[in-house]
């Protein structure tokens, strides 16, 4: 039997992200006497949550309908759309896709949303936690999920206890919700555990890298949104930039790479850089200052990757389930939406999750994703496919008697030397700081205690210095937004090492690692990226 401390809680919540907070909020709505906690394992309320990000509104008129008179910190509303297709020099305007007119719509940051959603949360009765990891699923005799074990805080590298140890607690509930965002890792046990997939294709992700600017004065038009794609991809990378005018000559931009990339040569980080260099970027930029970076990664499978979403004790929601609407770019009114159903169901269900599922893919959800199921696996065909498809399918409305199938994005890399890779020059002068992904990290201001155990678990290093080396030359040295993985030659001969306090908890490595032999656990809780406003 285990002497941990336990709390009891009708629901406990994995996750203050945006379904996170709408779910619990929306209980609280409906069933106030229900007991609710939402545990956070950023140090803050919004973090380390990283998104564009230019959100549907709807959802949040119909879980806070006063929410305008009291709005989040950053709330632009949408102006002006602008599409453009790049070349190394060059820009083309394109008309903006359907899916893309944000008119109506606001640009915020995520983080700042959620921290203002937590206080809302609370002064209807949640416990909201943040500085907290969910390190472990726990389990009923019957196999049914019973809560998360929190991780224990104040172990050391080698597993001894420190002054400070505590150990963590265990959260009990009724029921669990997994509100982790992409690739969370208790939702990856629980997938495995129930079989959650084997009706579904593997889920599919992106990287998104993030940066906030503050330029001169006179360039900002709050409220403008650019999107771009083409160049600095090739043809056959699913790649596209977003860049959002806010308030206060503040700039929001990003680069965002679908994992599903073959050339293992390929770097998402320097793709970013190089974009901002293209002309029509750089001059909205220079003399400006960072004031925040960081990466995350974006789930991106759709309609045709959701697995089940309940399983005994628990469901998924949000980026967890995977309802981001790719051609959209957008996920956040579909995170709401899902926490929002996920509480009205469990409610009139006497907290019972079975159900949900059926649920969810009756609603305009899935609706919203099975429209669009074939947009983002036409882009495997290349760009010029991929649009010609992409109209095609709007068009259609989503009409078409065929479904793509999505591949596991691990599976993608081809081996170095396989097939021709296009030259990419990612050398080139750039003036735009960072300099390099070092120096990336320190505008996420990351901090975990260096004392800690590593929360990255490469299986067999061998293979990294033996296998991966020859057949895909090491890529975690370049998919790694942060500089966490790093080959050394010394004198006991070449070796992996795990720089793990420069993690920003994106989970790229966790996807793309061809052999799936890296493995993203929390660390300590509070460990982890401090994104301000991103």
């Amino acid at each position: 039997m285990s002497d941990r401390e336990i709390m009891e809680y009708d629901v406990v919540v994995v996750g203050a992200g945006p379904s996170g907070l709408a779910f619990a909020i929306r209980l609280k709505q409906l069933k106030p006497e229900t007991s609710v906690c939402v545990i956070e394992k950023a140090s803050t309320i919004g973090a380390q949550i990283l998104s564009g990000a230019v959100i549907e509104p709807q959802p949040l008129d119909a879980l806070l309908p006063g929410w305008r008179d009291n709005p989040p910190p950053i709330c632009v509303p949408a102006t002006e759309d602008e599409f453009w297709l790049l070349s190394k020099t060059g820009a083309r305007k394109l008309p903006v896709p359907p899916g893309m007119n944000n008119h109506g719509n606001v640009i915020v940051s995520l983080g700042a949303l959620c921290a203002w959603l937590a206080p809302q949360a609370e002064a209807l009765g949640v416990d909201v936690f943040p500085g907290f990891a969910a390190a472990d699923n726990i389990y009923n005799d019957d196999g049914s999920v019973a809560g998360v074990r929190i991780g224990d805080m104040g172990v050391a590298k080698d597993g001894s206890h420190k002054p400070g140890y505590t150990q963590g607690i265990d959260i009990k509930a009724k029921v669990t919700v997994l509100a982790e965002g992409a690739r969370g890792s208790l939702t990856k046990q629980l997938i495995k555990r129930f079989k959650l997939d084997k009706d579904s294709d593997p889920q599919g992700y992106s990287i998104g890298i993030k940066e906030l600017w503050q330029v001169p004065a006179g360039r900002v038009q709050p409220g403008k949104i650019v999107h771009s794609f083409g160049w600095p991809a090739d043809s056959h990378t699913y790649g596209g930039s977003f860049l959002y005018h806010l308030d206060k000559d503040r700039i929001a931009l990003g680069y965002v790479s679908g994992l599903d990339y073959s050339d293992p040569n390929y770097q998402p980080w320097e793709a970013f850089q190089q974009w901002k260099n293209h002309p029509s970027v750089k001059s909205l930029l220079e003399g400006g200052s960072i004031l925040s970076a960081g990466a995350r990664a974006i789930v991106t499978g759709g309609y045709q990757s959701l697995p089940t979403v309940e399983m005994p004790g628990a469901l998924l929601i949000g980026d967890t389930a995977g309802l981001l609407n790719v051609p959209k770019i957008k996920g956040t009114h579909q995170a709401i939406k899902s926490g929002m159903l996920a509480a009205e169901h469990l409610v009139a269900n006497d907290l019972n999750p079975a159900g949900f599922d059926a649920k969810l893919r009756a609603s305009d959800v899935m609706a919203e994703l099975k429209k669009v199921r074939n947009i983002k696996p036409g882009f495997k065909k290349g760009l010029w496919f991929g649009m010609l498809n992409a109209a095609w399918e709007t068009v259609l409305g989503g009409a078409s008697p065929w479904t793509l199938k999505n591949k596991a994005d691990w599976s993608s890399l081809h081996k170095l030397g396989e097939q021709e890779e296009p030259k990419r020059d990612y050398v080139q002068p750039r003036e735009l700081p960072p300099r390099d992904r070092l120096a990336g990290v320190y505008f996420a201001a990351t901090e975990h205690d260096e004392d800690q155990p590593i929360h990255l678990h490469v299986s067999d290093t061998d293979v990294c210095v033996t296998k991966c080396s020859v057949e895909y030359g090491n890529p975690c040295t370049r998919f790694c937004p942060a500089g966490v993985y790093e080959i050394v030659d010394d004198e006991a001969g070449k070796r992996l090492q795990i720089n793990a306090a420069n993690c920003v908890h994106c989970k790229t490595c966790d996807i793309k690692d061809p052999y799936q032999i890296i493995n993203w656990v929390t660390p300590e809780g509070g460990s982890g990226p401090n994104y301000q406003n991103l």
